[in-house]
């Protein structure tokens, strides 16, 4: 879970840094079973443990930062502590989000999970708010909802997708909805690209049935309950 080597969290545990219901833990080759409960349970130098494993967190993704684990720059997990960077197993993001696009980002160490979101078989929707150079022209909505849009550099035809024609934002941008079921590459600016507008802003506001709450200011993360995990498959 990153806590330290196997020597530092014994001479912690020694030392009373580890409580369990209470009672410290001293011995350190006593095997406690993990259990969704236990970051309740158990205190490690004075705070709460850690999620266990299987954490799933919803993260309201700011602009300029990357989901990757090596890239220069900021970082998506920069946000979490620092010491969930050494969990095992690791926490990666449920599909990306580019540099430039911001909004819901989950971000998991339950591979199980990841798989059945991005699994093309469940055909997750994906659904974005895109503000643009100009203004949509009316024949995009047809184009893009009757599927075999090719991007440039593939061959394989786009899914259908939905759009919606938004009002101006405060600034006076066009925008526009566009609910997916893919995840290629710059996907959603490329189809931008290929009816001749250019994507100046996006923002991913729904993943599936969950959508990214109002109350999660920009930057901010939380973990997800069982409850909220379902609505994505919804």
């Amino acid at each position: 879970m990153g806590y330290g080597s196997r020597t530092e969290m014994a001479r912690l545990g020694k030392l009373g840094g580890i409580t369990l219901d209470g009672s410290e833990i001293r011995d350190v080759s006593v095997r406690i079973p993990i259990t969704p409960d236990l970051p309740s349970r158990m205190q490690v130098d004075g705070q709460p443990l850690d999620p266990v494993p299987g954490l799933v967190i919803l993260l309201n993704k700011p602009l300029g930062m990357t989901c990757s684990h090596k890239e220069d720059g900021e970082l998506v997990y920069d946000v979490l502590p620092e010491r969930w960077r050494r969990r095992d197993p690791a926490i990666s993001t449920i599909g990306r989000l580019d540099k430039a696009t911001t909004g819901l980002l989950l971000l998991t160490d339950d591979g199980d999970l990841l798989h059945r979101v991005i699994s093309p078989k469940r055909h997750v929707a994906k659904v974005y708010v895109a503000t643009l150079a100009r203004p949509l022209v009316g024949t995009e909505g047809d184009l893009f909802a009757a599927g075999g849009l090719v991007l440039e550099g593939e061959a394989k035809p786009l899914a259908p997708a939905t759009l919606e024609v938004l009002s101006p934002a405060p600034d006076g941008r066009h925008r526009a909805r566009l609910t997916v079921t893919e995840g290629r590459y710059h996907m959603v600016r490329r189809m931008f690209a290929a009816v001749g507008n250019h994507v100046e802003a996006l923002h991913r506001e729904r993943l599936g049935g969950l959508t990214l709450p109002d109350d999660l200011a920009t930057g901010e993360w939380r973990l997800m309950t069982p409850e909220e995990i379902e609505q994505i498959f919804l």
